[in-house]
Order: structure tokens, then C-alpha cells, then sequence
């Protein structure tokens, strides 16, 4: 079991980087054959990923119905997204397949942010190493990060 902080911890993360927000919905749970391949082929790609250092992937937190993704760039993200020799591709191609007439039986959707360095925060309470404090630094909250806008102002002023 990962260890808990019970401290409280904030995170850093050197440069921009982008946030991927991925999920599904499911509409219709008895149809599973249309569902099921989209709810694993999420994984897969996740280890695909971690085993490509150069691609731009940072890291991810799985949950439902949202998966957390962090990347380096938008412009990684999107490479990988586009290309055809990634589990992202055939998945992708096959989700549209499956879903063309269907009724809306599953429905998928993403959001992307991309942060500036040092315009965000992030505050951990008896909780692993996560998120941010996952793909970046884990660090305990000191004096000078004690509330949101302290920590929002100490990474701006490292900057």
C-alpha cells in the first residue's frame, strides 16, 4: 500500500505543461459489447505511454469516469493521439465503429488545459504521493505556501 502523507503537501512542477482530462459515460449499461472495449483500452494505452519516456507523458491518475492525464505539451499529446502506430489509433477508429447509429450507448469526452509555469496549485492532506505531487515534486507545505494564494504567489515569484 502507498504511503499516506498525513502532512500537508503541495507540488511543483518545472516549465508549462498540459492537462488531459479523459472519460466516458456509459448510457446504456446492457450494452456492454459497446462499452466494455472502450473501458479497456484506456489502460493499455496508459502502459504504452509510461514506456515511452520521449513521448511527452508525464503521468496520470485513473478514476471514474475521469482519468487525469499530464503531459509536457500539447503538441506531444497530440502526436500521440494522431498516431497511427500507438494503441490510441485503432481504438480510437474502432470506438467511432462501434458507435455510428447507436443511439448514444456510450458516449466519450476530453478536456485540455495547458498550464503555464507556475499558474497552479495543489494541496495534499492524508493522502499518497498524487497527481501533480506524483509527476512533479512532492514537497511539504512550508510558511510560505500555508493557503492557495500563498502557494499561487511563491510560484510565481520562482518563476
Amino acid at each position: 500500500m502507498a504511503k499516506v502523507y498525513n502532512e500537508r503537501m503541495t507540488a511543483e512542477l518545472d516549465g508549462d505543461f498540459v492537462v488531459f482530462l479523459i472519460g466516458m459515460r456509459v448510457n446504456k449499461f446492457w450494452k456492454i459489447h459497446k462499452w466494455l472495449p472502450v473501458f479497456l483500452a484506456m489502460p493499455k494505452m496508459i502502459k504504452e505511454l509510461e514506456g515511452r519516456p520521449d513521448s511527452g507523458f508525464l503521468g496520470s491518475t485513473m478514476g471514474l469516469p475521469v482519468i487525469v492525464q499530464y503531459w509536457r505539451s500539447f503538441e506531444q499529446l497530440e502526436a500521440y493521439s494522431r498516431d497511427r502506430d500507438s494503441l490510441h489509433w485503432p481504438a480510437w477508429l474502432n470506438f467511432y465503429k462501434k458507435i455510428v447509429g447507436s443511439g448514444g450507448d456510450v458516449g466519450i469526452w476530453h478536456e485540455t488545459y495547458q498550464v503555464s509555469a507556475g499558474h497552479y496549485e495543489a494541496i495534499y492532506k492524508a493522502m499518497p504521493t498524487f497527481g501533480l505531487g506524483k509527476v512533479g515534486k512532492h514537497i511539504l507545505v512550508n510558511q510560505q505556501r500555508e493557503n492557495a494564494r500563498d502557494r499561487l504567489e511563491s510560484m510565481v515569484q520562482q518563476k
